[in-house]
């Protein structure tokens, strides 16, 4: 299982699978399985949005086991956030916000302790 980061300008996380594009996150979304996937909305300009990625997971029904949207776009978390509560299995963990900093600490060191 992977951890995926959907952003065109924050840098990604340790221990994170960056995607800088919507496509990206399809891709990875559709040939990995993913535990935590924390989504932006505006990925640039004329760009697909994060909420193509939200549709393509709804489409597909391949849902990662925890979705945080770390986007400061409040209309795009609420559209992202409205599809995903509307369609996912009550399993799915759905988090209105951006991950917590232990969690990323905690991500982060494991990554780095699998290295050494």
């Amino acid at each position: 299982m992977i951890h995926v980061y959907l952003d065109d300008y924050r840098a990604c996380p340790v221990g994170f699978v960056p995607a800088s594009n919507a496509e990206e996150c399809k891709q990875l979304i559709s040939e990995e399985q993913i535990d935590i996937l924390s989504l932006d909305y505006d990925l640039g300009w004329g760009q697909p949005t994060g909420y193509e990625v939200v549709r393509h997971i709804v489409e597909t029904g391949r849902y990662p086991a925890s979705i945080y949207l770390h986007t400061s776009s409040v209309a795009g978390r609420n559209q992202m956030y409205h599809a995903l509560a509307t369609h996912a299995p009550a399993s799915i963990k759905l988090y209105n916000g951006p991950m917590p900093d232990e969690l990323i600490r905690k991500i982060s060191e494991a990554a780095r302790s699998k290295r050494t």
